[in-house]
């Protein structure tokens, strides 16, 4: 017989954390790595979304590091798991530095604030990065609340936000979308 989808064990509003700590689905903790989850998702989207290889594979990568991320911050910090969770490395860091730096030296130099728009590729890159600032705020919010998050989450995913505005901006060009730029009233 196939595993079932569905528990019941969280109909009363709980879920078990790795570790088997019950927790409230509100709990911080579940909000950080259900935030993840969703920016996994919407970069899942950006992938479908691009049709440059080069891009799409490293949106893969960055989706792996997100499960990876998910995985640790679903972890109660105070337990053992009995499970090998892969981490995150310094490496997974310098990897977005360097295609940050690499799509700067391809894309004109930005002279306003840009609105997000102009493409269904360019908004969805820039849903996704909102979305990574939630996550990193919930992360951020673990941390403050002394619930143990590990300081290469929060730099990873500060990281992202500015790659997926670089990637935004990268796809706005190879598409030869004109960048909306933000024209304050006065």
């Amino acid at each position: 017989m196939a595993l079932k989808i569905y528990t019941k064990t969280g109909d009363k509003g709980t879920t078990s954390l790795i570790g088997g700590t019950r927790v409230p689905k509100s709990h911080l903790r579940i909000e950080a790595y259900g935030t993840v989850d969703e920016l996994n998702s919407n970069i899942g989207l950006c992938r479908d979304l691009l049709e440059d290889d080069h891009s799409r594979n490293i949106l893969l990568e960055i989706q792996d590091r997100l499960f990876t991320i998910g995985s640790v911050l679903a972890c109660d910090p105070h337990k053992e798991t009995g499970m090998r969770i892969p981490g995150l490395v310094e490496e997974d860091v310098a990897l977005l530095e360097k295609e940050i730096d690499h799509i700067n030296d391809l894309i004109p130099p930005m002279k306003s604030f840009i609105l997000p728009g102009g493409h269904p590729a360019v908004s969805t890159l820039h849903i996704a990065r909102c979305v990574c600032r939630r996550a990193e705020r919930s992360s951020v919010r673990l941390e403050l609340e002394n619930m143990e998050v590990d300081p290469i989450i929060l730099k990873y995913l500060n990281r992202l936000s500015d790659y997926l505005f670089m990637l935004s901006r990268y796809c706005a060009h190879i598409l030869k979308v004109q960048e909306i730029p933000w024209r304050p009233r006065v």
